[in-house]
């Protein structure tokens, strides 16, 4: 794909704010003309510039109270038991965000839960149950201060 100018990027900005943003308006901000709009958009998604278009909640307000911030160390370095616990943590739910870090662990994961009973629950099945793992450390979340998936740009 092409380098994204600035006219994609004003578009880009407008998505990430509200991806319900109409093509008439997102036009009338850029200067651009719908079918300009249009063909644009149609590039981003099926480059895989926009990944996914969706709605962000509020977890507290669905009953999800606790955000852990967890890092983990693995045992082994054997590449299969590494893929095994990336499976598990891309489709496990209560895990939002899973990355694969260089650094004091192997892994750092954003786990929610409904309370701490929950997240209590969550570590047995997921941490205490995987012979793999070697520790993990939590620090809950006491206040979000900033929470987004706007990229600078």
């Amino acid at each position: 794909m092409q380098e994204i100018d600035s006219k994609g990027r004003q578009l880009l900005a407008l998505l990430q704010r509200n991806v319900k943003t109409t093509i008439p308006d997102m036009a009338e901000r850029t200067g651009l003309s719908t079918a300009s709009i249009q063909r644009r958009l149609r590039v981003l998604r099926e480059s895989g510039v926009i990944q996914k278009e969706v709605a962000v909640l509020d977890p507290k307000k669905l009953g999800l109270g606790i955000t852990a911030i967890v890092s983990v160390e693995l045992e082994r370095d054997r590449l299969d038991q590494i893929d095994a616990f990336k499976r598990k943590a891309r489709l496990d739910e209560q895990v939002l965000n899973f990355y694969c870090i260089a650094g004091d662990a192997d892994f750092v994961m954003i786990v929610v839960a409904k309370d701490i009973a929950a997240y209590e629950a969550f570590t047995h099945r997921f941490f205490f149950a995987d012979k793999n793992v070697r520790k993990f450390r939590t620090s809950i979340v006491v206040s979000t201060e900033k929470a987004t998936l706007e990229l600078p740009i």
